[in-house]
């Protein structure tokens, strides 16, 4: 975090510096608070750069047998432009280093896979979760604890064409 703001207050000198060029170029006559203006409008534009190539950052530094199943995406009022253009705030991700596939006596396909969320908060934060998935049914279910109990009360059936479907049991 310390970076983003070195790297504001830099965008936002560099920008200061654009002001002060042109001001000098016009003879002076263009005012003084031109560059205080190009300050803060250089500070916010590496702001508004910074969250909206979060996204692809943080999926370029995924291995590649990662895939994204999940992307969130919200306004937020103190950021107006965000109600035109929103913003991706967390997304999900399934490893596939990370699946574990079995067959039931009944010749039914099950995967055990690990859901990672990863969310844009002033630290970004990463939690992850187990979850188990019939291939023929579409069902899957969460794993929790150590000993990775199913439970059967969060079951959820998936559309055929559901990314976390297609990632777990056709990826």
């Amino acid at each position: 975090m310390i970076w983003h703001l070195i790297a504001a207050i830099f965008a936002g000198l560099g920008a200061a510096g654009i002001g002060l060029l042109l001001r000098l170029a016009s003879g002076k006559r263009l005012p003084t608070w031109i560059i205080p203006v190009f300050a803060g409008l250089g500070m916010l534009g590496y702001q508004v750069h910074y969250e909206y190539s979060w996204l692809t950052h943080k999926q370029a530094q995924l291995p590649a047998t990662a895939s994204v199943v999940e992307v969130e995406h919200a306004s937020m009022f103190w950021r107006p432009w965000t109600y035109a253009f929103p913003m991706a705030n967390a997304f999900s991700a399934v490893d596939s280093d990370s699946m574990r596939a079995r067959e039931t006596a009944d010749g039914e396909r099950l995967v055990e896979y690990i859901r990672y969320r990863f969310e844009k908060q002033h630290v970004d934060l990463v939690t992850h979760q187990a979850w188990l998935m019939n291939c023929e049914s579409r069902e899957t279910l969460p794993l929790v604890g150590e000993e990775r109990r199913p439970r059967l009360e969060a079951m959820r059936e998936l559309d055929a064409e559901d990314p976390v479907y297609l990632a777990v049991c056709r990826g």
